[in-house]
Order: structure tokens, then C-alpha cells, then sequence
């Protein structure tokens, strides 16, 4: 059940920014904020606002006046953050209808985030704490507005990269070494993106080049083994600029737990886990108006997989078939490569094609060596794809902009069940989707505080009931200098996966006559000022998912197959998301955000579920954070973050109850190349549970140094 806890305090906290809101709003239009701080005091993540994607800066509307080099303040740092999620171009944060929340790779370092997964933790709009734990292999899973992992369309650097075999991306295979910034989209987003954008959209930006060249080493240690290390060398000799970068990661996770509900003691065991990550970016600029970029990303992860604590009770609930196991292993290896052609059409600067050629290659293996030989199976997935983008930005007047252009991707898996006791191996599926598409995005400037954007996307599909058209429209209104009202709306598909359509083996068979999950997704929010020292965004949601597909237990099986996957039910999502930033005093800054979520499962064909809380994903959500930043780069901040209890099946008989944890959080230069940073997460040791039998991992600090030279 929910926490009064948390509730009161999301109550709260609501009341209070509706009340600063009114207020707001009750004064005149009066002064625009007053700049108080130097921009030098902000901690300049590398390869930032000057080293945007070339020449998207020159077209991007909104964004062409020159950068003040005299005072900001964090308003003015949160609205001017560069995002590119909102209108597959670069903008920034204001420009945007949407609301649209972002993490630098600075910001990463300071909180000793390991992970991608791990970096969206403290952000609004997401529930990323994942479902099986919280040591740096666990599997990452992503919940935005009532929606599944499957239901979140992951990006890098602005292409899908989600697996089209089983759904999702596992975002702990992502270490932060080389990562610029990350922007999280709540949502949807298939207008400019297509399928898997039900939820939301998470966009992982890489580094790009500096100017100079530079190395960059670290070198991290913490609790149960941790081991880190990573160098990045980045530069620019004549028309050629590289970024060439190495990460290894290790871990033991041999912590002492205990599940009370199982009456259950002990160390956790067989929980290691091995990185290996490599990444190559070389740029040549092939005169002054076209650039080619060549992008390669390595991703290899080998882990042990320890199971969960059964819990016998209830009988057939959500952990009572689960085990402990001491020999299974799951080892991927991962390339993500593309080849992107930047162009200034015409003579002048309004106008930039871009074209990408991308491939993707996922090898997946897990090896069940537990119990009786004749029931140990190895399980292998290799996904190969394949695709092309080619976007068109144009600014066909001084206030208006557009964007369209084609996506086409082209996927196989192949997966496969080798079985140890009969050494034979049986293929569970082997097949391919087709998508392609054509878009268009519109936006017009009607005045200085009037806005709207118009998008519409054709999908094609290879599937018999793929093809998809995603409408949307946006507006945007400054009431004054102080306060701006935002809308949207946004209809969203995802298509089937492969295992959904095709798989055929001892547990269940696929459908292919399923047809998308759709979703409509409204919002409405309000951007306020708070004087020259803080920014209010607040956004009130509604996401509505249809045709969803879930698996139907087959009773008498079918040619030996249990079970299926069908098109039922329909969930309906409404919350909030609040975000407040304040800077209270001279280098010392606050935030606090809120998400709630109440996802209710309209229909169902289980009677039981209807007007029943989704599972998983309708947990409310509280962070909060003071920090001391100054000019020099140090950094001290308290950070908590706070989830209440929710439910673990549809029916709502099972729930886990919420957590509350602290964290601390440094970063300490020791000379002008060299930092020290450090942390200390769950100072409390605050034990829970984020799936019945599978533990948190405690307390836990590391340390780490780096330098740049």
C-alpha cells in the first residue's frame, strides 16, 4: 500500500507549488529576473553548448541569438540546456512544448552514477530503479506515465536502438564515461520516432571532439569489488577530430541480505559482473559545409544471474517461483555503429540535411545450469539491424521552422534453446520486421510568447496490422516574462515484437495477427519563475494505452504450448510531474520533484483487474537535493530519493512497500587536472525490496579519481 508518508508529503508539496504558482501568476508581468550569477560558476560539462551537432545550432529557431557572457542565472541555465529529443533537431529546454528533463555527464560524475540506469535516478517523469535490484549490472527497467520498458523508445544520439526481439534496452549496459548528456522525454514521442514511444522517449547523447587534444583517466573504487577504470583521448588535428575511449568495470556484489517474508538469511552469491566497453567518434569536415561522422560503440557485459528468494507465501504469488542459483551466467556483447553525412544546403544557413546509415548487432546468451542436466538450457538472441534516416531542417521564414524527412529499419533475431541433457538445439523464432516511414514537423512562431508545432508520421510496416499514422500538436504561451502555459498531444503506437509474433517453444507460441498497442498521451503544464533565485515546472498528464498486448495462459495447451499473447485490455494514466530548482544563497543549490502516477487498468479480460491498479508502475516518486557548488568545480550535495509502496500484480493482493533513501555525494579538485569524488548512498542502509525475493544491495560508498590532461 502507499505510504501516508510519502503521500503527505507529494500532498503537500503539490498544495505548495500550486499556492507559489497562484501567486505568481497574481502579479503583474512586471520585471524580468534579475542576473545574479557569473556563467563561469556553473560547472561546464565538456563538449556542451559549443560543441552541438554541427550546424544544427545555425538553424535551430529560438536559439540564434548569442549566448550572454555576462551573468545567468539557474533559471536561465535550466531553459538554456541544449535537448534534442523535442524536435529531432537541437533546441533547448524553453524552446520546447514539452516538458523534457536532462542529466550532463558533470552532473553524472558528481552523483557517481556508474550507469545510464543509475543516472536517471534523481530525474522527474521516471521511475528507473529497475526490478531486480541495484547493484551496477542490474537489469535496467524504465516506467514513464503508466507505460512498460517495452513501451519506452530508447535513442543514441537520435536513433532507435530498442530490441525488437524481445522489447526494450537494458540501459546498464551503458557506463557514463562517454556519455555527454542524457535527456528523458515523457510522453511519447511517434510522431518524430515511430514505434516504441508509448511512454516516453530517453535520449543518450555520446561525447563529441574537443578542439584540443585531451585525456581524460579514471579510476573508481568501491564497496563488494568494485573496480573501475576508463580513459577517453579526444582532439582535432587539420579537417579530423576523434573521440577514442576504453571502460572496464567489476564487480563482486557479494553483500549480506535477508528477506523477511521467506525467513531468509545470507550472503549474496554468483551476483559478479565484468564490463568491457569500448567507443570510437571520428569527424572529418569535408569543407566548410558538409561533415562526415563515423560512430562505433562496443558494449560487452558478462554477469552471474543469482535468482531470488522463494516466498511461500502467498501461494503462486509474484517471488513463490523463484530460486537461487549459483552457476547461471548472462553474457552479452553489443556494436551500435552509424555513419552520419551533415550538409548546409544552399548558400546560406537555414537549411541542413542530415543522412545515417546505422547497423546494430545484440548477441544474448544465458546459460541456465541449474538443477537436473535434462532441464539445463542455454538460451542464445542475436538481433541484426539495419537502418537509414534522412532529416531535412529547414527554416522556411524567420519564425517558422520545419523538420521531416524517412526512417527505414529492418530487424532479425534469431533465437535459439540449446538444451545440455540431448545436446539438441531448437530454434524458437527467426524472423524479421520491416518499418519505414515519412514525417513532418511544422512550427511557427506567431509572436514572442505565442507558439505551436503540427507533426503527423506515416509508419509502414512489414506486419500484417503495422502501419500506424501518429498525429500531434503543441502550443506554447509566455502570460509574461515570468510565466509560459504549455499543451500537447501526441498519438503513440508500438509494434508487436518478434517473440510476441513468432516465438514457438515448449511454454508458449507466438500470434501474429496482433495488432499495435496504441496510445493517446495529453499534457498540460505551466513554466514559472520564482523571482531571480528558482524555476517551477509543473505538468498534469494523461496517457492512455489500448489493444495492449499481454500473455493468455492457453488451458488445454495447444500442440503442447501454454500459453499466447493477445490484445487486451486498456490503461489509463494520469499524475503530475513537479520540478523545482532553487538557488538559495550564493553556490548553493536546491531541487525537489515529484512524480505521481495512478494507472488504471480500464479493461481486461480478467474481470479482477478492472479499475485495478497497473503493477509496477504506478509508484509516486519524491527526490530532493541540496548541494554547494562553486567556480572552482567542488561539489557537496545530500540527495534523497523516495518511492511509496505499490503493487506487484493486477489484481492488487500483493504490494512491496516503498523506501526512502540518502545519499551523499562529493567532488573535491585537487588541482586543475586532477578531481577527487567520492559517495556514500543509502547512509541509513535502508533494506528493501524492488521484486519479491530480489534484495537491495545496502550501504555502499566508492571513490574515485580522475584526471585530464
Amino acid at each position: 500500500m502507499r505510504t501516508q508518508f510519502i503521500a503527505r508529503w507529494g500532498t503537500q508539496f503539490i498544495v505548495s507549488s500550486l499556492t507559489i504558482t497562484a501567486g505568481m501568476l497574481w502579479e503583474s508581468s512586471s520585471t524580468k529576473a534579475t542576473e545574479v550569477l557569473q556563467i563561469s560558476e556553473f560547472p561546464q560539462q565538456k563538449g556542451s553548448t559549443k560543441d552541438l551537432q554541427p550546424f544544427a545550432e545555425v538553424i535551430s529557431q529560438n536559439t540564434t541569438e548569442t549566448e550572454p557572457d555576462i551573468e545567468l542565472t539557474v533559471i536561465d541555465k535550466l531553459l538554456n540546456e541544449p535537448v534534442f529529443s523535442p524536435f529531432r533537431r537541437e533546441g533547448t529546454v524553453k524552446d520546447s512544448t514539452r516538458p523534457v528533463y536532462v542529466i550532463t555527464g558533470e552532473e553524472m560524475e558528481a552523483q557517481g552514477a556508474r550507469t545510464v540506469k543509475e543516472a536517471l535516478r534523481f530525474l522527474p517523469g521516471i521511475l528507473g530503479d529497475g526490478t531486480v535490484g541495484t547493484e551496477v549490472n542490474a537489469l535496467s527497467g524504465q516506467f514513464i506515465r503508466g507505460s512498460n520498458t517495452g513501451q519506452v523508445l530508447i535513442l543514441l544520439d537520435g536513433r532507435p536502438i530498442n530490441n525488437l526481439g524481445g522489447g526494450g534496452f537494458d540501459l546498464s549496459e551503458f557506463t557514463t564515461n562517454n556519455i555527454e548528456r542524457v535527456e528523458v522525454l515523457p510522453g511519447g514521442g511517434s510522431t518524430l520516432y515511430g514505434s516504441d514511444a508509448i511512454g516516453g522517449v530517453i535520449n543518450i547523447v555520446t561525447r563529441r571532439p574537443t578542439e584540443q587534444i585531451t585525456t581524460e583517466t579514471k579510476v573508481n573504487f568501491g564497496s563488494y569489488g568494485l573496480n573501475q577504470q576508463s580513459i577517453q583521448n579526444s582532439g582535432k588535428s587539420g579537417d579530423i577530430s576523434w573521440v577514442v575511449g576504453y571502460s572496464r568495470t567489476q564487480a563482486q556484489n557479494n553483500y549480506r541480505f535477508r528477506i523477511p517474508e521467506a525467513n531468509f538469511e545470507g550472503t549474496r552469491s554468483n551476483n559478479d559482473a565484468l564490463f568491457n566497453n569500448f567507443n570510437v567518434k571520428l569527424e572529418a569536415n569535408l569543407g566548410k559545409r558538409n561533415t562526415l561522422t563515423l560512430s562505433t560503440l562496443y558494449l560487452s557485459k558478462e554477469q552471474g544471474v543469482p535468482g531470488g528468494v522463494p516466498i511461500p507465501f502467498p501461494q503462486f504469488g509474484q517471488g513463490f517461483f523463484n530460486s537461487l542459483t549459483e552457476n547461471n551466467r548472462k553474457y552479452t556483447d553489443q556494436v551500435l555503429t552509424d555513419l552520419t553525412w551533415n550538409s548546409k544546403l544552399g548558400s546560406g544557413d537555414d537549411s541542413l540535411l542530415t543522412a545515417r546509415v546505422y547497423a546494430d548487432f545484440l548477441n544474448t546468451r544465458f546459460d541456465n545450469r541449474s538443477g537436473a542436466i535434462t532441464s539445463q538450457n542455454r538460451f542464445d538472441t542475436k538481433q541484426d539491424s539495419y537502418g537509414i534516416q534522412v532529416t531535412h531542417n529547414w527554416n522556411i521564414a524567420k519564425n517558422q521552422t520545419l523538420v521531416y524527412g524517412f526512417d527505414y529499419r529492418n530487424t532479425n533475431v534469431r533465437n535459439t534453446t540449446f538444451n545440455y541433457g540431448t545436446n539438441i538445439t531448437r530454434e524458437n523464432y527467426d524472423d524479421a520486421i520491416g518499418q519505414g516511414a515519412i514525417f513532418g514537423r511544422y512550427e511557427i512562431n506567431f509572436s514572442p510568447s505565442f507558439s505551436m508545432n503540427l507533426g503527423v508520421r506515416q509508419d509502414f510496416s512489414s506486419l500484417v496490422n503495422g502501419s500506424f499514422t501518429s498525429p500531434s500538436v503543441g502550443a506554447k504561451f509566455a502570460v509574461s516574462d515570468a510565466t509560459t502555459i504549455r499543451a500537447n498531444y501526441i498519438r503513440n503506437f508500438r509494434a508487436p515484437t518478434i517473440a510476441n509474433l513468432f516465438n514457438n517453444n515448449p511454454t508458449n507460441i507466438g500470434n501474429p495477427d496482433l495488432k499495435p498497442e496504441k496510445g493517446d498521451s495529453f499534457d498540460v503544464g505551466i513554466d514559472q519563475k520564482l523571482g531571480n533565485i528558482g524555476l517551477l515546472r509543473l505538468t498534469f498528464f494523461s496517457n492512455r494505452v489500448s489493444d495492449t498486448i499481454a500473455f493468455k495462459r492457453l488451458t488445454p495447451p495447444v500442440n503442447g504450448n501454454t500459453g499466447t499473447w493477445e490484445n487486451i485490455g486498456l490503461v489509463q494514466t494520469t499524475g503530475i510531474e513537479a520540478s523545482l530548482n532553487l538557488q538559495l544563497a550564493r553556490n548553493v543549490y536546491v531541487f525537489v520533484n515529484y512524480t505521481a502516477n495512478d494507472p488504471r487498468i480500464l479493461a481486461s479480460a480478467n474481470p479482477a483487474e478492472v479499475d485495478k491498479e497497473l503493477r509496477f508502475a504506478g509508484a509516486d516518486k519524491l527526490n530532493l537535493g541540496v548541494s554547494y557548488e562553486n567556480p572552482q568545480g567542488w561539489y557537496l550535495g545530500v540527495l534523497m530519493n523516495s518511492l511509496n509502496g505499490y503493487p506487484t500484480n493486477n489484481i492488487n493482493t500483493e504490494f512491496l512497500s516503498g523506501y526512502t533513501t540518502f545519499d551523499l555525494k562529493m567532488r573535491v579538485p585537487i588541482s586543475d587536472s586532477l578531481v577527487l569524488t567520492g559517495s556514500l548512498d543509502n547512509l541509513f542502509d535502508q533494506r528493501y525490496q524492488l521484486f519479491p525475493g530480489f534484495p537491495d544491495g545496502g550501504r555502499v560508498f566508492q571513490v574515485g579519481l580522475s584526471s585530464r590532461f
